[in-house]
């Protein structure tokens, strides 16, 4: 089981066919079975039951990952009935369905195993061909394969490689350095302080929430802390985390189970997080050889009840032989050994991705703009992580320009002044060949001086009209002079031509100008200098409409955000719509702008209507019935930012599926004034001078309002805290004073 970037993945699969012969390597193919709603779907069409009933009774199957039918005729009484009393097509339906779940609907191949044979795959096991695959594939899946004897290496790709390998080129084009990323320094000061902080987005293995919020706890100051952290951020042994920063910390004694175990057990804090430790253990008290230590593990591991017995008489008589370890001592070791084994993780398993992870870390600590550039340039499939990540790095301080026919790459790229700059690759409808034609013609001749000289330059039948308009509308020519967006799609009144269809008509008349100048027996045109067109003027796009072609185009806003004027109320009084399901059964509130409403009529007249509302991570759909519907109705205004208050619910008759059911709407202009009661900013007494206070009564008076202001000041060493309010000023908790504050030497930063 090995991962290689992504990329070369496939050049690691050819080498082993040509090392062994084709006839030696094949894929391995996995059966698909028929699960609940599938089992029930496929029986709908051979027993010619209409669509709409085949989906609505699928649609009653609990959309849990592992949902039986079994498991479902429990828990949806509906469904129940109608297998057990409809005597009916519906019923027969549900039936049949039962039988066949589970069986084998159809055959595909694994991502990543491949099997080496010795010999001819054929003296061996069976095999068949696929549309889908150049290699043999076995007849046999993955256990069966391997029981038969065959070789199976799962070929993975990790995109972190691929991430690490992008960085790196985008650092030596932009700074000179050669990175051998495997000799980088195990104990980097600025890569410590990343993890310290818990700035880990975007980085492997470290960056959920959770984790970031242990690493500011514990501080890491070794590779050893990042790998326990590593082993212990998971169910079950996630309990151990707080006194594993405890006794790193020194507010918790790190107690051994036994002295003899100090060495082995001094780099995890006294606590058994691997499962080396665990046979360890068993080798250093108890005489075991290691493979009856893994026994032991293993035993534990799986709570084989019947064998832990007869390991315990085995490890105490051991111990007692080896090291004169009393019974009740030895009894005791081997219930704390019972504890953690089945919690423990694979030491190297850990360290071989702490050390991957901490190479990401090193990379963005150093070279933040070249890391963040690579991990977005292999994010460009999924929208909602690149506007994730944009907002990391705006955070950050680090600017994310958008498409500029003059820098850009065609993925992200840095600029010489440090700045990520948008990838063309990434725009809707700018294709390939004229993303390739556009940096070859610039790498060639130089950059463009304005969009005439654009049009007279580039090949016009890759740079056609869709792409000039995609180009446009992301913003790809705001760098060349003074035309605006608006512009190249404004068609004056008198005339039948936008400004884009004018500057492609004077390409095309320069370009053919040039050829027929070519093709003459003199080599000379016309000699008439052709004029440049006249673009009319007109009103510029308001910030809103430019935003809303970025997204058109890229999927994304790509120079700001909608939101961005509302970023205090959105981080302080809202919840992230990805992050609602966190919130099971309880009431909260959301904000966020509406992108679709669609009114619609119930079955008894009654009106309802499905909207939905999106926020800087992702979208969400939401339904408004009832009172609720009459009361809220008219907020539901597409392009409205609006302010939800709700609670989070199973949906109906889907167990295991949650939404929030909106209970008000307000406008999230409104939340400013409505909830806001006081900012309070946490400080380190070490950092209080009078620079700092200086500055912030600056801000203070230059943001004044009617909201208090709070500060705690406190000593991490005396363990004292002191809250002081001010009596002198309010001020306004707009986002521009936040983010001023932010950027001073302060902790913590919160609205209330």
């Amino acid at each position: 089981d090995i991962d290689f970037d992504d990329r070369g993945r496939q050049d690691v699969i050819d080498w082993v066919v040509k090392k062994y012969g084709k006839n030696q390597v094949a894929q391995i193919i996995t059966y698909g079975t028929m699960a609940a709603k599938m089992s029930i779907k496929d029986v709908s069409r051979a027993e010619e039951l209409p669509l709409a009933e085949a989906n609505a009774l699928a649609k009653l199957v609990p959309d849990a990952p592992g949902t039986s039918l079994n498991k479902a005729f429990e828990e949806v009484s509906s469904l129940r009935e109608i297998k057990e009393k409809d005597q009916g097509l519906q019923g027969k339906v549900l039936n049949l369905a039962h039988t066949v779940e589970g069986s084998v609907r159809g055959t595909g191949i694994h991502a990543a195993g491949v099997i080496i044979a010795p010999d001819d795959l054929l003296e061996y096991i069976p095999v068949c061909t696929s549309k889908d695959a150049d290699l043999l594939v076995t007849q046999f899946d993955g256990k069966v394969v391997e029981s038969a004897g065959m070789l199976k290496m799962d070929f993975l790709g990790l995109k972190t490689l691929t991430i690490i390998k992008d960085a790196i080129r985008l650092i030596k084009k932009n700074h000179g350095v050669d990175i051998d990323i495997d000799e980088i320094p195990l104990d980097d000061p600025k890569t410590f302080e990343l993890y310290q902080a818990g700035k880990t987005v975007g980085t492997f293995q470290f960056e959920s929430p959770g984790m970031q919020k242990y690493l500011k706890e514990l501080k890491p100051t070794n590779i050893e802390d990042l790998i326990a952290m590593n082993a212990l951020y998971r169910p079950g042994p996630m309990q151990f985390i707080p006194n594993f920063i405890n006794r790193k910390h020194g507010k918790e004694e790190i107690e051994y189970p036994h002295k003899l175990l100090e060495p082995i057990l001094n780099y995890s804090n006294g606590i058994m997080v691997y499962q080396e430790q665990i046979m360890q253990t068993a080798q250093i008290l108890a005489g075991y050889s290691l493979g009856g230590a893994d026994i032991l593990r293993r035993a534990m591991g799986k709570k084989k009840i019947e064998e832990m017995d007869k390991q315990r008489v085995i490890f105490v008589e051991g111990a007692k032989e080896k090291n004169n370890i009393p019974r009740q001592t030895a009894e005791e070791i081997f219930g704390v050994m019972e504890k953690f084994a089945s919690y423990g993780f694979n030491r190297s398993h850990s360290a071989a991705y702490s050390v991957v992870a901490y190479q990401t870390g090193y990379l963005k600590a150093n070279y933040p703009a070249e890391y963040m550039a690579a991990v977005m340039s292999n994010s460009m499939g999924t929208i909602d992580k690149i506007s994730f990540f944009m907002e990391e790095c705006k955070s950050s301080g680090i600017k994310v320009l958008g498409p500029d026919v003059n820098e850009s790459s065609r993925d992200f790229d840095v600029n010489d002044e440090g700045a990520i700059r948008f990838g063309m690759g990434a725009i809707k409808g700018s294709g390939d060949a004229a993303v390739d034609s556009i940096i070859d013609e610039r790498s060639k001749n130089g950059q463009f001086k304005d969009v005439w000289e654009f049009v007279e330059r580039m090949d016009l039948r890759k740079v056609n009209k869709k792409t000039f308009e995609s180009l446009a509308y992301a913003g790809a020519f705001d760098s060349l002079g003074e035309m605006h967006r608006a512009q190249y799609f404004y068609i004056e009144s008198g005339e039948q031509s936008s400004g884009i269809e004018k500057l492609l008509k004077h390409g095309n008349a320069i370009q053919a100008e040039k050829m027929s100048a070519q093709a003459s027996l003199f080599g000379v045109g016309s000699g008439m200098e052709m004029p440049r067109p006249r673009l009319a003027s007109c009103e510029p796009w308001s910030d809103l409409v430019k935003l809303r072609h970025e997204k058109e185009v890229v999927g994304f806003y790509i120079t700001g955000h909608p939101l961005d004027m509302f970023k205090m109320e959105m981080q302080n009084f809202c919840v992230p719509l990805a992050r609602i399901e966190n919130h099971r059964n309880q009431e909260i509130s959301v904000g966020g702008s509406i992108t679709s409403v669609n009114i619609r009529e119930g079955r008894r007249g009654n009106q309802f209507a499905l909207f939905t509302i999106e926020d800087y991570e992702t979208s969400v759909n939401l339904a408004l019935f009832g009172q609720a519907f009459l009361e809220n109705r008219n907020m539901l205004n597409i392009g409205q930012f609006v302010y939800i208050k709700g609670k989070v619910q199973e949906r109906y008759n889907q167990p295991g599926q949650w939404e929030l059911s909106p209970k008000s709407i307000s406008l999230l202009s409104d939340v400013k004034d409505k909830l806001c009661k006081q900012i309070k900013l946490r400080i380190d007494i070490t950092k209080l001078d009078m620079k700092l206070a200086t500055e912030l009564e600056e801000l203070v008076i230059n943001h004044t309002g009617k909201c208090d202001m709070k500060v705690e000041v406190y000593s991490r060493e005396d363990n004292i805290k002191l809250d002081l309010l001010s009596r002198k000023y309010k001020v306004d908790p707009s986002t521009n004073l936040i983010n001023d504050i932010k950027q001073l030497d302060i902790d913590e930063c919160t609205v209330s």
